[in-house]
């Protein structure tokens, strides 16, 4: 009896301690879940650990003969890291917006090291290759693309000398890829509706971003047109559906979170009201996605499906001024934080970044 006492009493006092470490991540204020500088230490130390390790890689290029049938390091000079192109983007574009959000972190001289090595002119030409390729035209379409102009975006938003440098040799890239979105959405007859990498309205609403605030004209045009054309006369989207079991997007709610940026308010609200009604319901719940297993890439999805949720629900909350759903982006953020960091490199190459976007996206 004595020995369960002592064991409870030392279990207490472990799930405390666990606790208090893991507010010491992020905090609750105003309703918002924010981000410390103690988490952003935490969550730089993942795409840190993998930003230079080759292997495992999953490369996502066509072979048009065995020119390339060598090390990725060769023509994705720049993002050659954390399993494949895209999570590589994105893990650039965290560990700068940690940099701008906390300029003393303690990474701080390892990251701008890393830009340093990886943001040359000389890279990104090597880079711009692969998109110039007859034979992988559709590479990175359109997710990396996206990820790729919101760390452009970033490093331009930014006043410090060293982002001036880097942006300056990414430039070209961000350019081609304007471009290349440009000519597809021309093209493009129907919209891609699923949950993972090729969701349409996810790549379209991050680089309207960037269109916006760098007055690209050409490419917030297109992507203006391309969502209203696909998807202004939706109605009653099937959210009961979702998750698919490797979903990380949510068709419904990345479509909802797009068109926020493309409609004036009035109609935005008018238009959601019939496309998800029930987003207006004061009981509304939205269950978490669930993993059962972490060290499988496609099922730990889901946690990565929390936390864009989390940031869907969180924009289309401030701009229809509905607090019940902020509290249902908290919830969804409080369910996948603590799996950011798993220990299973299946999530912790990409993860931390979606947690940095969720935590800081406006």
């Amino acid at each position: 009896m004595v020995r369960k006492k002592i064991f409870f009493l030392l279990f207490g006092l472990g799930v405390v301690f666990l606790c208090k470490a893991q507010e010491l991540h992020y905090v609750k204020k105003d309703g918002q879940i924010e981000l410390t500088a103690t988490g952003a230490s935490h969550f730089a130390k993942l795409p840190l650990r993998c930003a230079e390790k080759e292997f495992p890689y999953k490369t996502g290029i066509t072979f048009g003969d065995s020119s390339l049938i060598i090390s990725p390091k060769n023509y994705h000079p720049a993002f050659f890291g954390c399993f494949d192109w895209h999570s590589s983007v994105h893990g650039h574009w965290m560990l700068l917006k940690l940099l701008k959000l906390f300029p003393n972190i303690p990474a701080e001289v390892e990251i701008r090291e890393l830009f340093n090595k990886h943001f040359t002119a000389e890279n990104i030409n090597k880079e711009i290759i692969m998109f110039k390729s007859k034979d992988n035209k559709s590479f990175e379409r359109t997710y990396g693309w996206a990820w790729l102009l919101q760390l452009q975006n970033e490093l331009l938003n930014w006043g410090d000398a060293d982002a001036t440098k880097w942006a300056a040799a990414l430039q070209p890239l961000a350019t081609e890829l304007s471009k290349l979105t440009i000519s597809y959405l021309e093209k493009l007859a129907y919209p891609i509706r699923g949950g993972e990498h090729p969701n349409l309205a996810f790549g379209l609403s991050m680089m309207y971003d960037y269109a916006i605030d760098r007055e690209d004209i050409d490419l917030s045009t297109a992507i203006k047109n391309a969502a209203l054309r696909f998807y202004i006369n939706d109605n009653n989207c099937p959210f009961s559906w979702e998750p698919s079991g490797s979903d990380f997007l949510s068709p419904c709610l990345e479509e909802a979170d797009l068109m926020r940026k493309v409609l004036p308010k009035t109609e935005y609200v008018n238009w959601l009201k019939k496309f998800m009604p029930q987003l207006f319901e004061k009981n509304l719940k939205i269950e978490t996605g669930k993993v059962k297993d972490r060290t499988d890439g496609k099922l730990v999805h889901l946690d990565g499906l929390n936390l864009s949720r989390a940031w869907c629900l969180k924009g289309i909350s401030a701009s229809i001024n509905n607090k019940h759903l902020l509290e249902l982006a908290n919830e969804h953020l409080e369910a996948a934080l603590p799996q950011v960091a798993s220990g299973n490199y299946e999530g912790e190459h990409w993860l931390a970044s979606f947690a940095v976007y969720a935590l800081t996206v406006e």
